[in-house]
């Protein structure tokens, strides 16, 4: 029965109610009185009672109709709370927001660092911060963004670039000085790696960029934490490919150097990943906005 209910038939009816008049109700409604008669005539036909009585000279509402009344009227309250609830949400800068982000020093400090920068200056916003290694579905996950690196290939959201991160190869002076310093990438096949959730190093030539090398490589420690990573080849425990921004300090110490000066790998991109939707909250677009300005002012490399 339900489901040939016309919810227009309800709202005539709740209209009709108010008003205590037909005539008056379509006039409300802009249409004619007896398309009004007709709409409480379909849904009392529908559900099979009397919601009114009505002769030449009065109606009312019948006792059924009195309870449907009130049980009709707070239902469309809370519909309209909702839509208004909805609308404010997208207008107003205050609720939730989800993110999700890449671990290590990108997220946990970098990513860290903005949202609560952002938080600082919105403070009817809160956020939850996750740090999950896995590649996240936003809907089935439910996150409203996403820090993600390196290419995509999902079409189903929105990827914006906000970076490139570069990446290097490094070892520690003391490794090199008993190992040997490697000349060409495929001789890191000889040499002691350490890898993280990338096995296959690609790079390419400082004189020929048409001059490429892929190397796989089986790491003596695999690991897909880059802190880790670091404090293994600062330890001379082997050759480890990572971002740039995590070596700086061990760079100006001399604890690492770069291995190759013929070679180089290319740039990873940081990217900033959304849903596709005409209507985002206002939240979410501010915190995307801010995000990229943020970048821009602030570049990884």
């Amino acid at each position: 029965m339900l489901e040939h209910i016309n919810i227009l038939d309800i709202k005539a009816f709740i209209l009709i109610a108010e008003e205590g008049s037909f005539t008056q109700a379509a006039e409300r409604m802009q249409v004619s009185r007896s398309h009004v008669s007709r709409q409480l005539a379909s849904l009392e036909a529908q559900m099979g009672v009397a919601l009114i009585e009505r002769t030449t000279r009065r109606q009312r509402l019948t006792h059924i109709g009195q309870q449907f009344y009130t049980s009709c009227k707070q239902a469309f309250g809370s519909i309209e709370q909702a839509v208004q609830q909805a609308v404010d949400d997208t207008h107003h800068l205050r609720g939730s927001l989800h993110v999700n982000s890449v671990g290590g020093l990108i997220g946990e400090e970098l990513v860290a660092e903005l949202v609560t920068r952002f938080l600082s200056q919105h403070k009817d916003i809160d956020v939850e911060l996750d740090f999950s290694s896995h590649r996240i579905d936003l809907i089935k996950d439910q996150f409203d963004v996403a820090f993600r690196m390196g290419e995509l290939n999902d079409a189903g959201f929105v990827g914006r670039k906000i970076s490139d991160i570069a990446v290097n190869i490094f070892a520690s002076p003391e490794y090199l000085k008993q190992h040997g310093k490697p000349s060409h990438p495929q001789e890191l096949q000889q040499h002691t790696c350490l890898s993280g959730s990338v096995s296959q190093w690609r790079f390419e030539s400082a004189d020929d960029i048409k001059s490429a090398a892929e190397v796989n490589v089986e790491g003596r420690l695999r690991c897909k934490s880059g802190r880790a990573l670091l404090q293994a080849a600062i330890q001379h425990q082997g050759i480890v490919r990572l971002p740039t921004l995590y070596c700086q300090q061990a760079l100006e110490n001399s604890e690492l150097v770069p291995v190759f000066d013929d070679w180089h790998i290319a740039s990873v991109p940081l990217h900033l990943i959304y849903h596709k939707s005409r209507y985002q909250p206002q939240r979410l677009r501010t915190f995307i906005e801010f995000v990229v300005n943020e970048f821009k002012q602030k570049p990884l490399s």
